[in-house]
This record gives C-alpha cells, sequence and structure tokens, in this order.
C-alpha cells in the first residue's frame, strides 16, 4: 500500500512525546520531503536512511515520498528517528507488513551499513513511550541496557535494519533486551584521608544529614576540596525512582556509561572554574541540554575556586538552588530539566591565597574585592559557611586509622535522614533542607520559644534576613536528628546560628 505509519518519541528535556510518523508514496520526481517542523538533523536522516536500506539489500522505492511527522506542531530534533522513517518508507513501498510496524515505537539511529546505533536519552523516550499506552518498543544494542530498566513494557534490540526486515517478514523474532549488568562501582574517597579539621568533617556530616547547602573557606591546602569531594561517600543511596530521574538525565545528556544499569549513587559534578553559564545551567543548540547543575540532581556539584568562576555564571544558580528546577527558554520552545542538588563551594579568602594571613600580600580592599565575587544573594542562600584553618603538625602526622572513615559518618547521616523522612514523608519531602521556611515557622513545628530566644536576637540585630532564618531553623532540625532529639532545643539553634554566619549567638536583653 501506498502509505504506511508507525511511532517514535520526541524529547523536551526528559519529557517525550508520542510522535505518528506517516510515509506516503505517490507518482512524481522522486525525492522524500518531510513535514512536521523537523530539524537539521531530522532533515539529514534522508541521506542516511535511503544508504542504510539499499547497504541492507532493499529496495529504495523510486517514487515521490511525503513523510509527515505527526503532531505537527512540535519541532522535531535528533536522529531517534531514523529506524521509525526507514521503517515508514518500506511498509508504504510493500517491503514489510504494514500491520507489523503499525503501533510500535522505534528509538534508533541508522549507519550507512545499516547498522541501528545509540541514541540520546533512550530512557526517558521509553518512559514516555509506557505512559503513552505503547506495548512495544525497539532499541539499538547501545541502548538496550537503559531502555530494559522500564519495566511494563517490551523492549527488544535489533542490531540492524536486515535484522528487523527479516523479523517484520516473518523470520526470527527480535530478541528482547536484556538487563544491564554493571560494573562494581569503584569506592569512593573516603573521609579517612582527610586531615584534621574537626569542624568542617561535622559541618560536612550536618550538610549530608539534611541536604543542606555549604561553603568553605580558608587557606590553600587545607582540604577544602577533599572534604567536598568526600560528601558523596557519606550519602544514602538513591530510593528507585530517584535514580530512574537520576539516570533519565545523564541518558539525555549522552554520558551514560555503556551497559549500565540505574545510577544510585548521589551524582557528583565538579565543573572548571571557567566554565561557562550553559556548562553549568544548560544550554546549547535547539532547546538546550541538562548542565553540570542538572547532572548533579539528587547528588553534589562542587565549585572548587569558586571566586574565580564569573560572577554572573555563580548568579544564575539562585533560582535553582530555591526552585530544584531550571527552565531554559529558546526560541524554538522551553525545555525544564530537575536541578535539585547539594552545593558545595571551596574557595580562599583572597586572590593571593596564601597559608597564613601574615603572608598575605593582598590590601584589605582587594581581599573584599575578591569576597565579593560571592555576591549576597547567593551567600543568603547558603545554609552553612565554615571557616577552614591551616593544618597543625600534629594533625598532619596523625596515623590515617585514627581518623573516622566515611561508614561510620555515614551511618549516622542515614538515621538522620531516617528521622527526617519519618517527620516529613506524609508531606511529600524527605529532608529537612526541602521544608518550606512557613511550614517551619508554624505553630505546630516551631521549636519552644525559649529554645528561639536568641535566634529572636539575632533577628532583631539584622544579623540574619528572613531566608536565613528559615535556614537556621532548617539546620535546627538536622541537628536534632543527629543527636536524636524529638524538636530542636537552645543548644541546636545556637550552633545553627554559627553554622550559618560564623558567629557567636548573641542573647536577648
Amino acid at each position: 500500500m501506498p502509505l504506511a505509519g508507525t511511532l517514535s518519541i520526541a524529547l523536551a528535556g526528559v519529557s517525550g512525546r508520542l510522535i505518528e510518523v506517516e510515509a506516503d508514496l505517490s507518482a512524481g520526481l522522486p525525492g522524500l520531503t518531510f513535514t512536521g517542523l523537523p530539524d537539521v538533523s531530522v532533515l539529514e536522516s534522508r541521506d542516511r536512511i535511503r544508504a542504510a536500506v539499499l547497504n541492507s539489500g532493499l529496495t529504495w522505492p523510486n517514487k515521490r515520498i511525503t513523510v509527515a511527522l505527526l503532531p505537527a506542531d512540535v519541532r522535531k530534533y535528533g536522529s531517534m528517528f531514523d529506524v521509525a522513517l526507514a521503517v515508514a518508507v518500506l511498509a508504504a513501498a510493500g517491503e514489510v507488513p504494514a500491520a507489523a510496524v503499525s503501533g510500535v515505537v522505534w528509538l534508533a539511529e541508522l549507519g550507512l551499513d545499516g547498522r541501528l546505533r545509540p541514541v540520546r536519552g533512550a530512557l526517558p523516550a521509553v518512559l514516555a513511550a509506557r505512559e503513552a499506552g505503547v506495548r512495544t518498543v525497539v532499541v539499538s544494542p547501545g541502548n538496550c541496557a537503559e531502555a530494559a530498566l522500564v519495566t511494563g513494557i517490551d523492549v527488544l534490540v535489533a542490531s540492524s535494519l536486515a535484522e528487523i526486515v527479516l523479523a517484520l517478514r516473518g523470520g526470527a523474532a527480535l530478541p528482547s533486551a536484556p538487563a544491564g549488568h554493571p560494573d562494581p562501582a569503584a569506592p569512593l574517597p573516603d573521609l579517612a584521608d582527610v586531615v584534621g579539621q574537626p569542624v568542617a568533617r561535622r559541618a560536612l556530616e550536618i550538610a549530608a544529614a539534611g541536604a543542606h547547602h555549604l561553603l568553605l573557606e580558608g587557606a590553600p591546602g587545607a582540604g577544602k576540596t577533599m572534604l567536598a569531594e568526600r560528601l558523596p561517600s557519606i550519602l544514602p543511596e538513591l530510593e528507585p525512582a530517584e535514580a530512574l530521574e537520576v539516570t533519565a538525565i545523564h541518558s539525555v545528556a549522552g554520558v551514560l556509561p555503556g551497559g549500565a544499569g540505574l545510577l544510585r549513587r548521589p551524582p557528583l559534578q565538579a565543573p572548571h572554574h571557567t566554565s561557562s553559564m550553559a556548562a553549568l545551567v544548560g544550554g546549547g543548540t535547539g532547546l538546550g541540554r541538562p548542565g553540570a547543575a542538572s547532572l548533579a540532581h539528587r547528588g553534589v556539584l562542587v565549585l572548587d575556586e569558586a571566586a574565580e568562576f564569573k560572577p554572573t555564571v555563580l548568579d544564575s544558580l539562585r533560582q535553582p538552588l530555591e526552585s530544584g528546577l531550571i527552565v531554559l527558554h529558546r526560541t524554538g520552545g522551553a525545555v525544564s530539566y530537575p536541578a535539585r542538588f547539594q552545593l558545595v563551594m571551596a574557595t580562599n579568602p583572597c586572590p593571593c591565597g596564601a597559608a597564613k594571613d601574615t603572608d598575605c600580600s593582598c590590601t584589605p580592599d582587594a581581599r573584599r574585592r575578591y569576597r565579593r565575587r560571592l555576591s549576597g544573594p547567593l551567600l543568603d542562600r547558603i545554609d552553612l559557611q565554615i571557616p577552614i584553618d591551616p593544618v597543625s603538625r600534629a594533625e598532619l602526622m596523625q596515623d590515617r586509622e585514627a581518623r573516622e572513615p566515611s561508614v561510620a559518618v555515614a551511618g549516622r547521616v542515614t538515621a538522620a535522614r531516617a528521622a527526617a523522612r519519618a517527620r516529613w514523608g506524609a508531606f511529600g519531602w524527605n529532608t529537612n533542607a526541602e521544608v518550606p521556611g512557613p511550614v517551619l515557622r508554624s505553630s505546630g513545628w516551631r521549636p519552644p520559644r525559649q529554645a528561639l530566644a536568641r535566634l529572636d536576637a539575632e533577628i532583631e540585630r539584622g544579623g540574619l534576613s528572613a531566608r536565613g532564618c528559615d535556614r537556621v531553623l532548617k539546620l535546627s532540625w538536622t541537628l536534632a536528628d543527629l543527636a536524636g532529639l524529638a524538636s530542636p532545643g537552645s543548644a541546636e539553634v545556637a550552633e545553627a546560628i554559627w553554622l550559618r554566619t560564623g558567629r557567636a549567638a548573641v542573647t536577648s536583653a
């Protein structure tokens, strides 16, 4: 028959939409034309699929071919449509039964020799197909491990166009995609490697327990970067829904390891200080791809040498720090990526980076300018702001066995997070950092009046903003969870104020 149709998926961020691919053959000048807002990569597929069909030993129809990608008002990006286009044309030409390709989603790029190649975003595309009610999806061998993570849908794998045609003609059926068997995860850096810094280690544990943001400021070589990079080692593994979300983002970005299953560990992203705004929050041509902030979703975003980043790049994080979402608006539309990460910034106190203040060659004005590269609104969103002192000789020579390892700290973090989840889980929150300030200030969850006396005094003297007050309350609840308390007391509020401001809590008159 001269008309046939099949299915594919168009991705916008980590969301997908079912696309009907229809091919019509008619008399006229031979050629292939598209309708339905295809981008350049889709338009280029006319040469790829023709070569793939011919090199697979099949006949390319010598007719006028019109392909419609429906809905026509949704822009289509990427090479994910290659196999669907080829199958639709072959079905319209009578090379394969049209009924056999109807209702099947095809997600793969075609090589000129007819081999199926992997594409970005296979996991969210299969999820979208399942949500649309599709029962069968065909992917390439390079995408079969991630596609097989989706349950409730038949995921088949094909290595070549010729294999697909043989199966459609009644030959050997396409095999089901086997589950991925990832290599054993490499061990994470351990906190036992960090020399000294008991205050910073305590702050790191608090940050992990409550999912709080952290700033480490101090002399170079004191262990700021080592501490930041070891935060994932004390975080609990991702829940199944979180792991699927994280894996989908990495799939869209094209950085998912081949053959990998779910990403169970919280991801770590540590972009260089020369990174652009697009590299940090996402961007690029078309609708834009996820940046480091989204790749760190449910994990840790480390900004080492934070004051060396461009201030405009740093300030681009202010909105996702509050909303946990990055929305990129482009002329072709808008795309959103989740970005609920823990931010850890490490910085020197001045440009020269002297090990001791007495050796610093910077003027007071230069030190102030350097610190002002971290804007006030950004710092107001950082829960813990910790000064780092140089390591002493006695600490440097301490045996590694005497330092607490990550596994011991992770046990306390897991217990504290379990307490927070038991308290807030009914509201849809898992950590103290997620709880809105109005809830913490409401009568049902506000700490006792006597416990808030120091916080009230700090607000009266102008030492905390309204946002800062809420951050102190969140920290207080995390400190209470680590101590096994039912609610924060005066000691927890006072410690939270110090962790937030670096100042001892004042007392009311």
